[in-house]
């Protein structure tokens, strides 16, 4: 049997910004993806050095999408969503194994 790569993209923003994340990922070739709510663990150090507060309400994004793909959709969720942008978001990928369940047609 023949088997496909995937790569399972994570995009960590924050709470909000997950519709900017899930659009440019659509807009890109992916089809959907999960929404996990969290929260982040400031660093009080830098809080309290530079006078800003770091907002610990999280929303991850999960994005499973052909190997192929990802890296235009990760460019894609960092012009959306990243660091320099308000949603202050990371993005990175990591390789799947043995995925069931998805049809990609």
């Amino acid at each position: 049997m023949e088997r496909e790569e995937f790569n399972l993209i994570f995009a960590i923003v924050d709470a909000g910004f997950t519709d900017l994340v899930m659009d440019a990922a659509r807009d890109s070739g992916a089809r959907g993806g999960t929404i996990l709510h969290a929260r982040g663990t400031g660093n009080k150090e830098i809080e309290e050095k530079f006078g800003i507060i770091i907002n610990s309400e999280k929303e991850i994004c999960m994005i499973i999408v052909k190997s192929n793909q990802s890296d235009i959709i990760l460019q894609a969720i960092n012009k959306a969503a990243g660091l320099n942008t308000p949603g202050k978001g990371i993005a990175f990928a990591i390789k799947c194994r043995d995925v069931i369940g998805l049809k990609f047609d």
